[in-house]
């Protein structure tokens, strides 16, 4: 046969086809089926006699936070069993990095590593935020965008909290950072800064969550950062928005996010909500009416930044659960799910880098492209990467290597920052016999430097 032959025969018109695809069964289920209500704080012994109205009340559930242990027996009564609340008070004496701190919106029930509760290179600011300061409580770290920390407080506190330095009261194991410039003065200096440095256009303002901010002085400095030319996306970053969305439909909140919406649009202005959100179960028809105002008002999107936590959301059902629950029930925008970050005594949460990989793979191909979130690992002063993007990767002592495109805020006179290889370390409980074994001999040896 000839090319002319083959050519004719490929241009002929296909004949009848037979539809046969379906629907087939898949190892994870959709759609969705838990309810999504509300959950039955009536249930729990100290907010039995609890109306409606008092439970969507923001000022009723800060007044309500569990903040010891005696409250948090007030609240679940025999829930909280002897053993428990005793165990509890040990983790509170011997190895909790954050106070108590609990909205009744949230109330839930850790064991931690016994060999390793914090990994022998965890540092208490392990993505060195502070070290890449511009002016106090601002990290410059990548090359268009700033971490704006505005305020030092959150309405909940989480074990896991990446800025476990700064964030909170001080616990029997941690002192924790204090500003010392007033807060005035330093968001003042943050502006100057921005205004002085064109290169920047993106900031995510923090914390702490920006919603223990009172609002009229949040709407002010985030108006303050639209009239500075050069930023062109301002994201506001809250996990109070899942924890205690009651905040967000607060009438003198309504009005300010809105003022913020209209003046975005007229500037040309990204403006966008991160909040933070580990498992379906923290969704519900509350935060589903919050969220829905900022659309209403006109923000770009809200977008979930959540944290991988060993028991809690690191199976494929549970990720793809909660991604699409988001989606449907919240218009929330499953985004990132971050492998939790080497702070002191993080070990039982955390996964390998081959865990977090295990994930991304398991989870590809049932949401969206759009929202289906990238699972990345925070590499101390490299960044957010997918966690395929290593480089080298010793699975015995679970020792990772990762290189970067771009210069810290502290690297502009490092010729080298480009050239090197950054490590991660896996928790050691997931490495074969041998890797334990070698990290029993040599975890007290200095830390590793970056490879060159």
């Amino acid at each position: 046969m000839d090319d002319g032959q083959a050519l004719a025969r490929n241009q002929e018109r296909p004949g009848h086809r037979e539809p046969h695809a379906h629907a087939a069964d898949q190892p994870f289920r959709y759609p969705l089926e838990r309810e999504f209500v509300e959950p039955d704080w009536r249930r729990l012994p100290g907010f039995a006699d609890v109306t409606q109205e008092q439970w969507e009340s923001a000022q009723w559930q800060r007044a309500h936070t569990v903040k010891n242990l005696r409250e948090l027996k007030e609240a679940l009564g025999d829930y909280l069993t002897d053993a428990l609340a005793a165990d509890l008070q040990r983790d509170m004496l011997e190895r909790a990095t954050m106070s108590m701190l609990i909205p009744p919106q949230m109330l839930t029930f850790s064991d931690r590593d016994t060999e390793w509760p914090s990994h022998p290179y965890a540092t208490r600011d392990s993505l060195h935020e502070a070290d890449m300061w511009a002016v106090e409580g601002l990290t410059h770290r990548y090359p268009t965008k700033v971490l704006a920390e505005i305020l030092p407080t959150c309405p909940q506190y989480c074990g896991h909290c990446t800025r476990m330095d700064l964030v909170g009261n001080s616990t029997p194991t941690v002192a924790k950072y204090k500003f010392e410039i007033k807060q005035p003065d330093r968001l003042q200096m943050m502006l100057d800064y921005l205004r002085a440095t064109p290169s920047v256009r993106d900031v995510v303002v923090s914390g702490g969550d920006v919603a223990n901010m009172p609002a009229r002085r949040l709407e002010e400095f985030v108006s303050a950062l639209m009239d500075i030319p050069n930023i062109r996306d301002i994201r506001l970053a809250t996990k109070a928005l899942m924890g205690l969305p009651q905040h967000f439909l607060q009438r003198d909140v309504l009005e300010s996010m809105e003022r913020l919406g209209t003046k975005a649009r007229e500037r040309g202005v990204s403006i966008a909500v991160h909040t933070h959100v580990n498992h379906a179960n923290q969704l519900t028809p509350l935060v589903a009416r919050a969220t829905g105002y900022f659309f209403e008002f006109g923000f770009r999107d809200v977008r979930n930044q959540g944290v991988l936590l060993r028991g809690v959301n690191t199976t494929p059902k549970d990720l793809l659960d909660l991604s699409f629950t988001l989606l449907d029930r919240c218009r929330i925008l499953p985004y990132y799910f971050y492998m939790c970050d080497m702070i002191p005594n993080s070990e039982h949460w955390r996964l390998a880098v081959w865990e977090a990989q295990a994930l991304q793979h398991a989870i590809m191909g049932y949401l969206p492209g759009f929202a289906t979130p990238r699972i990345v690992c925070d590499v101390p002063f490299v960044g957010k990467r997918w966690v395929h993007m290593v480089e080298a990767y010793d699975r015995e002592l679970g020792i990772s290597y990762w290189t970067k495109n771009y210069r810290t805020g502290i690297e502009f006179d490092d010729p080298d920052a480009l050239g090197r290889t950054y490590p991660y370390y896996d928790p050691i409980a997931t490495l074969p016999d041998p890797g334990r074994q070698w990290w029993r001999d040599h975890a007290h040896e200095p830390v590793a430097t970056p490879q060159t």
